[in-house]
C-alpha cells in the first residue's frame, strides 16, 4: 500500500513546479469525484455541504501532492468505494439500491460492505500490532544495527495501511448505505460510538503512518498500534454486545451541518494525543531501561487500570460482558508487564530521544490546534441548536479542561523548555484526561450531550 514519500514541502520550489504527471492524474481523478459526486448527490445537499465537497476537493489534492502514499490510498479508497456502490445497484428497490444485495453478492458480503470492510479493519490492525512487536525480538542481521526496520515491522506497516484502506472503504460505503434506507436518514458516519471509534482508529493510524515515513523508523508503531488495538477490543465487544453496527436515524440534536466539520476535527485532536502519549510511553520504557529501576514505571501500572477501569463500567446493562472485560484487562496487564521486563530489549530498538520528542511535540501541536478549531465549531453548534455558544455543560467543561492540559503543555515546552520524563509523564497522563472527556463524561455525568449516553 506505501510508497515512496513524496515530503517536498509545498513551499518550496512552489506548488505547481516540479509536479510528475501522477500528479496531475491524482488531481484529475479528484476533480473528476467531486464533480460526479455534484452531479449525482447535489440536489439533496444544502449550500453548506456543498461548501464543504468544493473545500475538500483541493484539500485532499493538496494533501496528496505533500504526501505521496495518500494518493494512492485515496485513489484505491475511492475505487473500492465506488465499486461497491455499483455492487449495490445492480439491484434497486422502492427506495434506491437493496442493501440485500449485500448478502448475496460475494465482494459486498465478505469484503466490500461496511460492516464487513470495518471488521477487516479491525481484523488487520490488531496483525499489525502484533508484527510491529515481533520485530522487536527478530533477530538483529550482520552488520545491521538493532534500531534498523525488519521484516516483521515491514509487515506490519503495510498491514497498517491495509487496515487505514479498509476503514476508509467502510467509512464511505456505510455512508452511501444509510442514504438508502430511506428518507431523512442518510448522514457522515461520525454520529455514535461505533462510528467515532472507526474514525478514532483510522485517524490515529494515519498519522501514525505518516511520522513513521517521515522520521524512517517503524519501531514506534509496535507502542502506536496498541491503543489503536485497545479501541478495536473495545469497538468488537460493543458492537456484539449492543448491536452498535446497525445504522439509525440521526437524533434532532445531531441534525446539523456542524457536526460535519466538528466530530473529525475533535477526533483529529483525540487521535494524536492518544499517539504522543504511546510515543511517550516509549520515551519513558527507554529512559528507564539502563537504569534497572523497573519500580519507576509503577504508575504505568496505575494509569493502566483507571483507562480499563472506564470501559470496564460498560458491564453495567451487558449481559455476557464480564469473562469478555475480565480477559481484555488481563492481557492489557500482561502487555504492560511484558513490555517492562523485557524494556531493555525493546529500548535498543526504539529511536533516540531527539526523534521521540519530537513526534511527541508535533502530535500535541498539531492535536491542540484541530482541537481547538473543535471547540470552536462546537460553540456554534451549541449557538445554533441550544441558543447560547456555552453552557457549562459536562461536556464542554471536560473538553475547556482538555484544552486548558495541552495548553499548558505547550506553553511549558516552548516558554519554560520542557523535556525529558516530565514532559513524557505529562503526555501520557493526559490520555486519561482525554478518555474520560471522550468516554467518562457520558458514562457520569448528564448534561446537554446526553443524547450520546453509552
Amino acid at each position: 500500500m506505501t510508497t515512496s514519500t513524496t515530503t517536498m514541502t509545498m513551499g518550496r520550489a512552489g506548488l505547481f513546479q516540479g509536479r510528475s504527471l501522477f500528479d496531475w492524474l491524482y488531481a484529475l481523478a479528484v476533480v473528476l469525484g467531486a464533480g460526479y459526486a455534484f452531479q449525482r448527490y447535489g440536489a439533496s445537499m444544502d449550500v453548506y455541504e456543498k461548501g464543504i465537497l468544493a473545500g475538500a476537493a483541493p484539500a485532499l489534492i493538496a494533501l496528496g501532492w505533500f504526501w505521496g502514499s495518500l494518493r494512492v490510498l485515496a485513489l484505491a479508497v475511492g475505487g473500492s468505494a465506488l465499486l461497491a456502490i455499483s455492487l449495490y445497484s445492480r439491484v434497486t428497490d422502492g427506495f434506491g439500491a437493496d442493501l440485500g444485495a449485500g448478502e448475496k453478492l460475494f465482494l459486498l458480503k465478505y469484503f466490500l460492505a461496511s460492516q464487513s470492510a470495518i471488521l477487516w479493519m479491525g481484523v488487520l490492525f490488531l496483525m499489525s500490532t502484533v508484527f510491529y512487536w515481533i520485530g522487536f525480538f527478530a533477530p538483529v542481521p550482520a552488520g545491521g544495527t538493532a534500531a534498523a526496520d525488519n521484516t516483521a515491522q515491514r509487515l506490519g506497516s503495510r498491514i497498517a495501511w491495509a487496515g487505514v484502506f479498509f476503514a476508509l472503504t467502510g467509512t464511505l460505503v456505510r455512508w452511501y448505505e444509510s442514504h438508502q434506507i430511506g428518507p431523512d436518514i442518510g448522514h457522515i458516519p461520525v454520529s455514535n460510538l461505533f462510528e467515532v471509534f472507526v474514525l478514532f482508529c483510522w485517524l490515529t493510524t494515519t498519522f501514525y503512518l505518516y511520522f513513521e515515513q517521515h522520521y524512517r523508523t517503524k519501531a514506534l508503531g509496535a507502542f502506536v498500534m496498541l491503543v489503536v488495538s485497545a479501541a478495536v477490543g473495545f469497538l468488537a465487544w460493543y458492537n456484539f454486545e449492543r448491536g452498535a453496527q446497525e445504522i439509525q436515524p440521526l437524533v434532532p440534536a445531531l441534525q446539523s451541518w456542524w457536526m460535519k466539520l466538528h466530530v473529525p476535527a475533535n477526533f483529529i485532536g483525540y487521535g494524536t494525543f492518544a499517539l504522543a502519549a504511546m510515543v511517550a510511553f516509549a520515551f519513558l520504557v527507554k529512559q528507564h531501561a539502563a537504569e534497572g529501576r523497573w519500580w519507576k514505571l509503577a504508575p504505568l501500572w496505575l494509569l493502566g487500570v483507571v483507562l480499563c477501569f472506564e470501559p470496564l463500567v460498560f458491564r453495567k446493562g451487558a449481559t455476557n460482558s464480564t469473562s469478555y472485560w475480565a480477559v481484555y484487562f488481563g492481557i492489557s496487564a500482561l502487555i504492560v508487564a511484558g513490555i517492562i521486563a523485557l524494556r531493555g530489549r525493546i529500548a535498543a530498538r526504539l529511536p533516540a530521544f531527539e526523534v521521540l520528542d519530537d513526534v511527541m511535540y508535533k502530535s500535541i501541536a498539531v492535536g491542540f490546534a484541530f482541537f481547538t478549531i473543535a471547540t470552536i465549531l462546537g460553540a456554534f453548534w451549541a449557538a445554533e441548536a441550544w441558543g447560547g455558544y456555552w453552557s457549562w455543560d459536562p461536556k464542554e467543561t471536560w473538553a475547556l479542561i482538555v484544552w486548558l492540559n495541552y495548553a499548558a503543555w505547550l506553553h511549558m515546552r516552548l516558554m519554560k523548555g520542557l523535556r525529558g520524563a516530565a514532559s513524557a509523564w505529562w503526555a501520557l497522563t493526559g490520555l486519561a484526561v482525554t478518555s474520560f472527556a471522550f468516554l467518562g463524561v457520558n458514562m457520569f455525568l448528564t448534561g446537554l450531550h446526553s443524547y450520546g449516553e453509552l
